[in-house]
């Protein structure tokens, strides 16, 4: 049986090792991309089952990324988890508007973290 597979979409080095350590002990395998750029090479070459987006990356930022991922017939329905920063409901609307599946306030919950993964995977 083949883990379920999430790209990370990250540059703080400490929130990725978090987030992948947390998703993997829950059994699903974990990829990352540390700019929007490298997060839109990796989604048009390998098949995800959700994506975990922050919003402030260097260069293409997550908003871009995210319409991007709409716009795009391959990708439309992949379900996106946007990383929000406490206190910026602007980012979390505008994210809401472009399609964001669901959100992850920062600092983020561990549990809560691999709840969402499991209910917009089904695993």
């Amino acid at each position: 049986m083949t883990k379920t597979r999430v790209l990370i979409v990250e540059d703080e080095p400490s929130i990725v090792e978090s987030l992948s350590f947390i998703l993997r002990q829950a059994g699903f395998d974990t990829e990352i991309a540390v700019d929007g750029t490298e997060a839109l090479q990796r989604l048009r070459r390998q098949v995800y089952s959700a994506l975990i987006l922050d919003l402030m990356l260097p260069g293409i930022s997550g908003f871009d990324v995210l319409r991007t991922v709409r716009a795009e017939k391959a990708l439309e329905t992949l379900p996106v988890i946007v990383l929000t920063a406490k206190g910026q409901a602007a980012d979390r609307k505008a994210a809401e508007d472009i399609g964001a599946t669901a959100f992850i306030t920062k600092p983020f919950s561990n549990a809560d973290v691999v709840a969402q993964v499991r209910q917009l995977t089904g695993n």
